[in-house]
């Protein structure tokens, strides 16, 4: 009811305080980030063009104030904190990945807000402490896909997505710069579905606080982020037998029995948070950096009366703090002991027993480093080193306990003024403590040929890892792994290439010492050579004047022995008819297709929330099909889509029941209407 209530305030609050925002063309990522009013006042600029070539004023006129659309205009960019590429406002329509939390190419089980996994294969390359919990990132705010703003007038966004089974998404940003050298803001963002299936409900609430700040005199800066996430998804094991989904008695597919959460009832109400057997996952994290800059100083003449201020940094001392605390939980009130006995051998004293299960972790972390630009007048060259000590305390099954990593790092960066090349090498080695002995190098050299030949690049990446904690026989949620694994090695290399013509990508993965699950809760490591090899390309072809057909499409090929499993071929496409009407309406309209060949997916564990391998099942899908309405005018956005048209089915009679899977027994939704709406808002 909380979540309700604000919800309404917020939405009475930006529609008093704001107005539309006008622009004349979509403003898109690497593009101009100026967002111009529309030229509705032309013969006003008109007018004030002739006034101002008057030089007797009459005396017997009225006189008018006109408007400065210069003034009008929003001038806002971000960056993430790493970062020297300034990003903007991207209003395209064509593409409703922008739109939504699970990316096209990831399947997630059966529900908005369930464990997702990415259908093309990326390693894990993370260095130091890790938990293994990442069924659920793609729904969390983090640090590192945070972003800064500046903007000359405060800016606010809110989205509201409504689709079958009273699923329901809801997002809200603000950011403003109170002082020119101060900027705020906030995100937030809420998904409910209580999903198709019995005990398949999800709940997730993310927010984020974040600020930066310079001194007047440009050498002192100081950012500030605060992110919250919590994750509850129920947990039903999948269903139990796949025939069930074409009994026509079933249609209702709360009817069809599920593995866990049986004696649940089934509930449609979306603001239910309470999870009866699933998962509940928190994290908080603080994160503040401070740096100080010595260099040269310089001014300039804005008019007679008005100088402006400039500083360029020679050597920067920074310095960095986090405090992040993540509680991963399991819970089941309805345990049947005989599932439990068979997948995770675990034995309860009666039929049915009451199982819960959690382990929290915090994190305390310093970094001190040294930043040094050798160009005075270009920021996007320096490099830095420095070192960090970072703090653990988290549950083992023996109790309690602290541990610590120190770990050096070093980067060096150069895009240079003409912004043609962009070199980028880093690296870090932990020189004591827990992960001693991990390390990453990487990096990545990019090149602007032309016009016609666009951008290439090409990178490198090595990383020595010990296996995320999870495989560590003394973790809370290791329940039957008693091996001890040695670091994983994972070498990545590939080439990039952006042109006007399509843009492709070569990745080729190589990875020694694999641990993975091999089943529900017992895992092994795979000591050979690991082999992945991937090209990828996304081609925009135009059929007609207005009929484009946007392609997707990776092949994939690896060892057939190795433990890693993935589909060969996987493609998205897009025919649209697309764009821009009476000036302010700009449409994209058409059908959008999904496919990938059969391959044995991964199954998927409740307790330790972890994709498995498997090799007795393959998942054969047919292609997702929806067709969708996508349109903006001015600062508002709409989405109207059909979803899975595929499962129509005539076998008892006409029904949309042929489900596809995204692991063996998690059926994906059948047919969904999904209506959603975004304002841009300007004040």
């Amino acid at each position: 009811m909380k979540k309700i209530i604000l919800s309404i305030c917020f939405l009475i609050f930006v529609a008093n305080s704001f107005a539309q925002i006008r622009p004349k063309k979509p403003v898109t990522l690497e593009k101009d980030a100026v967002i111009i009013p529309d030229k509705n006042n032309s013969a006003d600029q008109q007018g004030e063009n002739q006034d101002a070539k008057s030089t007797t004023p009459r005396k017997d006129s009225l006189a008018f104030e006109h408007r400065d659309d210069a003034k009008d205009a929003l001038i806002m960019s971000a960056q993430f904190l790493d970062s020297t590429r300034k990003l903007y406002l991207d209003s395209t329509v064509n593409d409703f990945d922008k739109y939504f939390p699970v990316p096209s190419s990831f399947v997630y089980l059966g529900n908005n807000g369930a464990a997702a996994k990415s259908l093309i294969f990326s390693p894990t390359q993370q260095i130091g402490f890790d938990q293994g919990f990442h069924a659920f990132d793609i729904y969390k705010f983090n640090l590192e896909n945070t972003k800064f703003y500046q903007t000359n007038r405060p800016f606010s966004s809110i989205s509201y997505q409504l689709a079958s089974g009273k699923e329901q998404m809801l997002q809200a940003f603000h950011t403003q710069n109170p002082k020119p050298n101060l900027n705020i803001g906030f995100e937030y963002k809420m998904i409910t579905a209580p999903g198709f299936f019995v005990t398949q409900n999800t709940n997730h609430s993310s927010y984020r606080i974040f600020s930066s700040y310079q001194g007047l005199k440009k050498r002192y800066q100081q950012n500030v982020i605060i992110i919250g996430n919590n994750i509850r998804a129920s947990q039903n094991g999948g269903i139990e037998n796949t025939s069930d989904l074409q009994d026509p008695n079933r249609v209702d597919r709360f009817t069809i029995p599920v593995n866990m959460g049986n004696n649940a009832s089934f509930r449609t109400n979306p603001f239910v948070t309470s999870i009866l057997t699933g998962n509940q996952n928190k994290d908080f994290s603080f994160f503040i950096r401070q740096h100080y800059d010595f260099g040269k100083r310089d001014s300039i003449a804005v008019n007679d009366s008005t100088m402006t201020y400039l500083f360029f940094p020679k050597l920067r001392i920074q310095h960095s703090f986090v405090y992040q605390k993540q509680q991963i939980q399991f819970s089941d009130i309805f345990a049947d002991s005989t599932l439990y006995h068979n997948w995770y051998n675990i034995n309860f004293a009666s039929k049915f027993d009451t199982f819960s299960i959690s382990e929290t972790w915090s994190e305390i972390k310093n970094d001190f480093s040294v930043i040094q630009f050798p160009d005075t007048k270009n920021t996007a060259q320096f490099l830095s080193a420095g070192i960090t000590l970072q703090n653990l305390y988290g549950d083992l099954k023996t109790g309690k306990d602290k541990f610590y990593n120190l770990f050096l790092h070093g980067e060096y960066r150069n895009r240079t003024k003409n912004k043609k090349w962009d070199i980028i090498a880093n690296g870090a080695i932990y020189i004591n403590g827990l992960n001693s002995g991990d390390y990453s190098a990487s990096a990545s050299v990019s090149r602007y040929l032309n016009k016609r030949l666009g951008l290439v690049q090409i990178w490198f990446k090595n990383s020595n890892r010990t296996p995320s904690n999870i495989f560590n026989e003394q973790a809370v949620f290791n329940l039957g792994i008693n091996n001890k694994f040695k670091k994983e090695n994972i070498t990545s290399f590939g080439l990039k290439s952006e042109n006007q013509f399509a843009t492709f990508g070569f990745i080729n993965h190589l990875l020694i010492n694999h641990a993975y699950f091999i089943n529900n809760f017992q895992a092994s490591q795979y000591s050979a050579l690991i082999n992945v090899l991937q090209f990828s390309m996304y081609k925009k072809i135009r059929l007609t004047r207005r009929i484009n057909w946007h392609v997707d499409l990776c092949v994939q090929q690896t060892d057939l022995a190795s433990p890693i499993r993935v589909p060969a071929f996987y493609t998205r496409n897009r025919i649209a008819y697309e764009g821009v009407f009476f000036k302010n309406l700009n449409v994209s309209t058409g059908l959008e297709l999904r496919y990938f060949t059969p391959f044995k997916s991964n199954g998927y564990s409740p307790i330790t929330q972890q994709f498995v391998n498997q090799d007795s099942i393959s998942i054969r899908n047919l292609p997702d099909l929806s067709a969708f309405l996508h349109f903006r005018i001015k600062g508002f956005t709409g989405f109207l889509r059909a979803e899975n048209l595929n499962t129509m089915s005539v076998k008892n009679g006409l029904g949309f029941t042929n489900n596809n899977f995204a692991a063996p027994y998690y059926p994906t939704q059948g047919f969904m209407i999904r209506f959603g709406v975004k304002w841009w808002m300007v004040n």
